[in-house]
């Protein structure tokens, strides 16, 4: 049986399988495919996948209800490919369990990126980890953040934004989830909450919080903690 990690394609366009059917297996990955939502669904048990990649626009139902048919049952990294981009697709396929999601077309180096991502994200990050970027280390374990060797003070609010970043990095995290994780349920819709208090860590993180690179932006979305430092 081959070691090689299983990606699951699901997707009814023909010449996007055969495109990612190269780029998976030239990079080290196994690629199974389905081309209907149930078969998706049926093959994410079956073949027990490293990480499935899902269109929305599916020929016997919605790509988001099978995003929602498989969460029921799998914690399986899901990566929404799609030529679906406005914001309302987008933030619910996040909302309902979608680890990331990129638009068609797409660049081979971001979409490699972005599983490696997920799939590292699903892997339960210790305790003990401490996160780097650049000058910036958190260390979840001690509690402690600093910045160029230097304690940063944060206000309790603060600290479990960003340490709810950093248990998701390189994950999209929408407004509503952020909201929900930090403040509850009755401030789900209160989006400027996570402007403020994003922008206020952004102030004692970033070398420049006028142009983010911890932190990202994702416009109408949310936020993504970047992994590239």
């Amino acid at each position: 049986m081959s070691s090689e990690p299983v990606i699951l394609v699901v997707d009814d366009e023909a010449q996007i399988r055969r495109l990612l059917e190269l780029i998976l297996q030239s990079n080290g990955f196994a690629a199974r495919f389905a081309e209907t939502g149930n078969e998706g669904v049926v093959k994410t048990a079956s073949e027990r996948p490293e990480l499935v990649i899902l269109d929305l626009g599916l020929p016997d139902m919605d790509g988001l209800e099978v995003l929602k048919k498989i969460r029921e049952w799998s914690s399986v990294p899901i990566l929404i490919l799609s030529v679906q981009s406005s914001e309302n697709d987008i933030v619910s396929c996040l909302d309902s369990g979608a680890d990331d999601y990129l638009t068609k077309p797409f660049r081979t180096g971001e979409l490699l990126a972005r599983m490696k991502t997920a799939m590292r994200h699903r892997r339960a990050l210790q305790e003990e980890a401490v996160f780097v970027f650049g000058d910036l280390q958190v260390d979840l374990s001690a509690r402690v953040v600093k910045k160029n060797n230097e304690v940063v003070k944060l206000t309790a609010t603060e600290y479990s934004l960003l340490t709810l970043f950093v248990r998701n990095a390189g994950r999209v995290l929408t407004h509503k989830y952020i909201l929900e994780q930090i403040w509850g349920p009755t401030f789900a819709e209160e989006a400027q909450y996570t402007r403020v208090y994003v922008g206020l860590l952004r102030k004692k993180i970033e070398n420049d919080p006028a142009n983010p690179k911890i932190i990202l932006t994702e416009a109408g979305i949310g936020y993504r903690l970047s992994t590239g430092g």
